[in-house]
């Protein structure tokens, strides 16, 4: 009963935040778990989801390049300009920090709930985007790494 009036809650901050990406995933996550049938993909969802999601993000970026819009011209300019460089070194250190992230999720799955709610926090009070939990978890790895405090799992 607890996980549905979370899941009901996460919904009503949702559709009064007007965030329409929250509603629809949580809206999706009841459905699965209102029929028993999908119950097994909820397991699925939740070990592959991200891997779909970025699959689906990777996709989405490649669009311009596979229209034309952006190409080899574009990619030579950026090395001409500090925003440049600097979009550059934060794409390596966003795509590093995921892949941390993801460790720390799997070796701890008590983070996604801090995650999880600052995520919340982030897109219903900020507006913004529900993009960022691999990331955070990230982040979060490398802050426990330099404090010293990981789980004995991560280490």
């Amino acid at each position: 009963m607890e996980s549905w009036l979370f899941l009901l809650g996460v919904m009503a901050i949702a559709a009064f935040a007007k965030n329409k990406a929250l509603l629809i995933g949580v809206a999706f996550v009841i459905v699965l778990k209102a029929l028993p049938p999908l119950h097994p993909f909820m397991k699925l969802l939740q070990t592959q989801g991200i891997n779909w999601g970025v699959t689906v993000i990777s996709a989405a970026i490649m669009v311009p390049i596979a229209t034309g819009e952006i190409g080899i011209k574009e990619l030579l300019k950026t090395f001409k300009s500090p925003a440049g460089w600097i979009a550059i070194a934060m794409g390596v250190l966003v795509a590093v920090l995921s892949a941390k992230g993801v460790g720390l999720l799997a070796a701890s799955p008590e983070m996604t709930v801090a995650l999880v709610f600052g995520t919340i926090l982030g897109v219903v009070l900020l507006k913004g985007i529900a993009a960022g939990p691999v990331i955070a978890s990230g982040m979060t790895y490398v802050i426990l790494t330099v404090f010293n405090i990981l789980p004995a799992a991560v280490k």
